[in-house]
């Protein structure tokens, strides 16, 4: 099982400086980097000073001339805020000045706060069939000359330009949850993401068993690869652990209230929610995070992933993003590289 970074620039008060952050996202990625990480994923976001995040592909770049051999993802691209030949070219121009070190992640999108700004009128069903059309209209382009006439996007015959540096382009990734996604990820040849985000090992082998239905459907198609994303934090010591599950769980109620899109939103951040708030959630809560998600000190954690590699997983994405101090972040980091990571050398 290979280990990746997923990491944001990641703002939840105006008292955090954008440029600070951005410094210290990218010394995340060169400690993954010289640690011997696989990849950095980093996501699209609009509007949310949540996860700052406009464009994968700026940060990408840039990361690629500070850092060696890391593969460099996004984790994801939003399908209905893409035009094919606009995603299939900036893809692909990526991949040249990467020196072909591009993986594509590509997912429908979780937030309406995003859809009323980007796709006014959009659900989440129309979100999924964009992507659907568009996964494999990439493909095509980068082979050249193709002309599509679709529900969402019609053009005539039309090449990828440039063209990718890597043969048949960068690997795509298909963000999947419901079966559906699963197989018509496996049937166009793209690997998988999936995150249980705070619901545990139950969902982490329920969503292995769908991608296995979807590969035994789809027989006639090699195999492809499926990585798991969760939070993460390798603790010092026991109070640690404690600590890190009480800074967490104020992530996901962070979360959990930009996705319900309720709170009123101001200079691109939602208004700060109060300890009783925290407290009264009626399912977030430390002890359900340090239960569900990756929190531990390295012996623990180490017996936590080999579930997960005996599972099937081919690729572990550390995700980072966790309401912590720097400091915290890459104290966590730097314990999971040294201390966890060898376990599966």
């Amino acid at each position: 099982m290979k280990f990746s970074l997923f990491a944001h620039m990641e703002r939840i008060s105006d008292d955090q400086d954008q440029q600070q952050l951005y410094d210290e996202f990218i010394q995340l990625c060169k400690i993954a980097d010289d640690g011997g990480m696989h990849a950095v994923w980093t996501g699209e976001h609009h509007g949310m000073n949540f996860t700052i995040a406009p464009n994968p592909f700026l940060n990408l770049i840039d990361v690629a001339r500070q850092t060696r051999n890391v593969r460099l993802g996004t984790g994801t691209v939003i399908a209905p805020f893409w035009h094919p030949i606009r995603l299939a070219g900036e893809a692909a121009m990526t991949d040249i000045i990467t020196n072909g070190r591009l993986d594509l992640g590509i997912a429908r999108g979780a937030y309406s706060y995003e859809y009323e700004r980007m796709m006014p009128g959009m659900d989440a069903w129309e979100a999924g069939q964009r992507m659907r059309e568009l996964i494999p209209a990439v493909q095509r382009l980068w082979q050249g000359d193709y002309a599509q006439e679709g529900e969402f996007h019609s053009f005539p015959k039309t090449s990828s330009s440039p063209k990718p540096v890597q043969e048949n382009g960068p690997p795509i990734w298909v963000a999947a949850r419901d079966p559906n996604s699963h197989e018509f990820a496996v049937a166009n040849g793209c690997n998988v993401q999936v995150t249980p985000l705070w619901q545990g090992d139950g969902e982490i082998e329920d969503l292995m068993g769908k991608f296995n239905a979807a590969c035994e459907k789809h027989a006639e198609v090699p195999r492809p690869k499926i990585m798991l994303l969760q939070h993460t934090y390798v603790a010092e010591s026991a109070a640690d652990v404690k600590r890190g599950a009480e800074e967490l769980n104020r992530f996901y109620c962070y979360f959990g209230a930009w996705f319900m899109n309720k709170r009123e939103v101001s200079q691109g951040l939602i208004d700060p929610l109060s300890d009783a708030e925290i407290a009264a959630h009626p399912f977030y809560s430390p002890e359900a995070m340090e239960r569900d998600l990756v929190i531990g000190e390295p012996a623990a954690v180490i017996e936590r992933l080999r579930k997960y590699e005996a599972l099937g997983y081919d690729e572990y994405a550390f995700w980072i993003d966790s309401s912590m101090s720097f400091e915290r972040k890459k104290a966590s980091l730097e314990r999971f590289i040294t201390e966890v990571m060898p376990a599966f050398q």
